[in-house]
């Protein structure tokens, strides 16, 4: 295997000028640059890693601990995060923590014993005690989408109220009066934000929020596939389920046609995360998007600023309501008494 030296021999200029090069530093000529590069081509050279982790004591690594990799949603933040990454020339090493705070934990373990140059973490059921002690003890840290009140590490998320707000203005408008929603879990702030949005817009149309109108999810399908048999169950079921997020809303979505009825002729559904999918679904779902690829590279550059000593800046971007015929857009207006 070819060394840094015999890179340096071919191309005719010292071990600190292809190091320069290979860390794209600006200060190299481009002529220099370009006999360093043919050099490493020419003798199939490839950088040690390990070495150079040693010697720098970084690896280049940034680790990725996602909520779950099932979910769409996630899979897109984890894709812009890599892309993100990767132009900046950094890798990535991604765990699944499966809503499973004992399983983030793990990850959090692996990835410090690999020695990663920083985590970004979109926390499970409000943290887990070795991601809390790794933020607290000065790991470089960003939590993205999710994070923990009181831990003081950058946070990248988007805003989902006014979009909230939005939708619950649109379904009012729509005639709907009796609005249910299925809520992911009351320890994530995700969970506990949504409901509590969705509660604040229902009061400015004069409208409750029963206790029965509220389903207890866990962000998986099963759990919106439960919250909306217990909804269809009641005397008086509502007329719009809101899923907090799309693979609970799929999971509605299998309820109301197990039971044989039709969306949005018998009842209406939006979601919270769009996705791809829903423009397919029959209706297509009306759905809250956010701005995923947006996050995952504002969540890696912001984590890449703490690592090389920059400031790192929380970033909140908006999301939007996206309005398609899952909710009645497209029948005749609904006569329904305030």
């Amino acid at each position: 295997m070819a060394s840094i030296k015999d890179v340096a021999a071919r191309a005719g200029v010292s071990v600190a000028t292809v190091s320069r090069v290979l860390n794209s530093h600006p200060s190299v000529s481009p002529e220099a640059r370009a006999r360093v590069l043919a050099a490493v081509d020419a003798l199939g050279y490839r950088p040690n890693a390990v070495a150079r982790s040693l010697r720098t004591d970084q690896t280049r690594t940034l680790g990725l601990i996602i909520s779950d990799v099932l979910n769409p949603y996630f899979t897109e933040l984890a894709r812009s995060v890599e892309e993100e990454a990767r132009a900046l020339g950094y890798s990535v090493i991604i765990g699944n923590a499966d809503e499973r705070p004992e399983l983030q934990d793990h990850h959090v373990r692996t990835l410090l014993d690999r020695r990663i140059d920083g985590l970004l973490v979109s926390p499970t059921d409000g943290g887990s005690p070795l991601m809390l002690d790794a933020a607290r003890a000065g790991t470089p840290t960003v939590f993205v989408d999710r994070w923990i009140p009181g831990v003081d590490v950058p946070v990248v998320r988007a805003d989902g109220r006014a979009a909230i707000r939005d939708l619950v203005a649109h379904l009012y408008g729509l005639g709907h009066r009796r609005l249910a929603i299925i809520a992911g879990p009351a320890a994530t702030t995700t969970g506990s934000e949504r409901v509590e949005a969705f509660r604040d817009a229902l009061r400015e149309h004069r409208l409750a929020l029963p206790e029965a109108y509220i389903g207890h999810g866990d962000f998986q399908a099963d759990s919106g596939r439960r919250s909306t048999e217990a909804f269809l169950a009641l005397p008086e079921p509502p007329e719009v389920v809101f899923a907090a997020d799309n693979l609970m809303a799929l999971g509605a979505l299998d309820a109301i046609r197990a039971h044989g009825l039709r969306v949005p002729h018998d009842i209406a559904l939006a979601a919270f995360d769009d996705i791809p999918w829903f423009v397919h679904t029959d209706p297509p779902i009306t759905a809250i998007a956010q701005p995923t690829g947006e996050l995952g590279r504002a969540a890696v550059r912001a984590l890449v600023d703490r690592i090389e000593g920059r400031p790192p800046q929380s970033v909140t971007l908006p999301a939007r309501l996206v309005v398609r015929s899952s909710c009645g857009e497209h029948a005749p207006t609904r006569r329904s008494n305030p």
